[in-house]
């Protein structure tokens, strides 16, 4: 019985459809016949009725897409635990994976083309030895972060700009099993119980991954790639971020042992220009570094790297950077390098600046060097000390010589935008003084990019007396006088 006589039986008045397969009975036509005042609740009982419509067709997967899927099964079955054997090194296992491969391949028996088999072969080598289709944008030196948003939204960065990619992982199983490589390599977890996490990779570059249930649209991953090699002053000053007299004055600030602050915000570049920082060190020094999630990328002989670590799957064996800063003092450091300052260890390090330790390098998230040292201050009252404000920001006063803001801007460049000078006290404040100001009246090209510099204020900061002690000069352009022939230049 069709759509149209089991709605006619229901207007017949008997409500009940003749059985499947037993012919309907005659009907006169709708219209000669008036509506039941019943009908209406009689047609509402009828189940649903199948659309006439065909739904559109699916469209073809690739076939080499499931001969991939096919394959890598296979080979996963036969690579067995050999796949996490901790004793076999990369090389050795990327042989045997290679040589399982090229034997799976020949089982399945499947015409492929030269092409076709050479891109099989690199996507399930880059899925059991490298991190799956991530691998490429990991390769690929235009791209500076990763942003993975489920297993079918895979965005990147290039040029400061943020784009989609076609590049998709073929389960919310395979997204997992990469997010688990990762992490694995440096000790960390994830699960369930403990959702997120904070990693890196073998080159520096830094991981954070949330799964479900925290993350509801699908495991998120995000990479923020470091340079192979790291960058230089040189290039900081050709992208634009430095000046070549912001970066004499840096130097010299380093050579003189200031305690300096890197302000910036969440993608600015403060690890970059922290490790530009750090290679103004001079050598002979003993330098500890202590971060979150290893980072840095010193080019010094003398370097003591720490790294904190979570709490195992009991809560227990936590060790914070604030533990690692206490710690520190007692390894003879010359120079105390802490990646992040994010809670109490702030307190810490303000008093291990304070006690001999000059010359210390740190970051700080903040807009402005103004709100550097408001969040120092609100980052030191999280050391549950109880200290009285103007304490506080004496200790911050005394302890800190210079704050150096990244902005990025809106046209995607990373740019030092004030050299700050911590000067002292006057009442409850903090005083500050500009050395260095980003000129945004020269406004930006057809492009959008943005024509301005870092320009000094040509205000002498106070700190340039101790260079004097130390035998240390500058070419007078640094502060904006005319510079004579024979001046140092980067």
């Amino acid at each position: 019985m069709n759509l149209a006589q089991r709605l006619e039986a229901a207007r017949g008045g008997g409500g009940a459809a003749p059985a499947t397969g037993q012919p309907a009975p005659a009907q006169a036509p709708v219209a000669a016949r008036p509506a039941a005042p019943a009908a209406t609740p009689a047609v509402r009982t009828l189940p649903k009725p199948r659309p006439a419509v065909p739904t559109a067709p699916v469209p073809p997967t690739d076939a080499l897409a499931r001969l991939k899927d096919r394959v890598g099964k296979a080979l996963f079955e036969r690579m067995g635990s050999r796949m996490n054997d901790p004793s076999m090194a990369e090389d050795a296992l990327r042989a045997v994976v290679l040589k399982e491969l090229d034997e799976v391949v020949e089982e399945e028996n499947v015409p492929l083309s030269t092409e076709e088999r050479q891109r099989l072969t690199a996507e399930l080598a880059d899925d059991v030895l490298g991190y799956g289709p991530l691998q490429r944008l990991l390769d690929d030196s235009a791209v500076s972060e990763i942003m993975v948003n489920g297993p079918d939204a895979i965005y990147v960065e290039r040029s400061g700009r943020l784009e989609r990619t076609a590049t998709r992982f073929t389960s919310e199983e395979h997204l997992r099993r990469v997010i688990d490589r990762i992490v694995s390599r440096v000790g960390r977890r994830i699960d369930e119980s403990s959702p997120l996490v904070d990693a890196r990779l073998a080159d520096g570059s830094r991981v954070n991954a949330v799964i479900p249930p925290l993350a509801f649209s699908g495991s998120t991953l995000t990479i923020r790639k470091f340079s192979k090699d790291p960058f230089t002053v040189e290039d900081l000053i050709n992208f634009g971020t430095l000046s070549p007299e912001m970066a004499e004055l840096l130097n010299a600030c380093v050579e003189a042992r200031l305690n300096v602050i890197v302000s910036g915000g969440t993608g600015t570049g403060k690890t970059t220009l922290l490790n530009v920082l750090s290679s103004f060190i001079p050598d002979g020094e003993r330098i500890v570094t202590i971060e979150d999630a290893v980072e840095l990328q010193l080019q010094q002989d003398h370097v003591v790297r720490l790294e904190s670590r979570p709490p195992n799957i009991e809560g227990k064996g936590a060790i914070t950077i604030r533990d690692l800063v206490r710690n520190s003092l007692r390894m003879r450091p010359d120079r105390i390098v802490v990646g992040e300052c994010r809670g109490g260890e702030s307190l810490d390090m303000l008093q291990a600046m304070n006690t001999g330790h000059d010359g210390s390098l740190s970051t700080v998230h903040a807009n402005t060097p103004r709100d550097a040292i408001a969040r120092l201050e609100t980052l030191v009252l999280m050391a549950g000390m109880d200290l009285p404000l103007r304490a506080i920001r004496e200790q911050i006063a005394s302890a800190v010589d210079l704050v150096v803001q990244v902005t990025r801007l809106r046209d995607g460049s990373r740019r030092v935008t004030h050299v700050t000078e911590v000067q002292g006290m006057e009442g409850e404040t903090v005083t500050l003084q500009d050395a260095f100001l980003f000129d945004y009246s020269a406004g930006v090209d057809a492009h959008g990019k943005f024509l301005g510099k870092p320009v000094p204020t040509g205000v002498r900061p106070r700190f340039t007396d101790k260079f004097d002690d130390l035998g240390i000069t500058l070419s007078p352009r640094v502060f904006g006088a005319v510079e004579p022939a024979a001046a140092k230049r980067w």
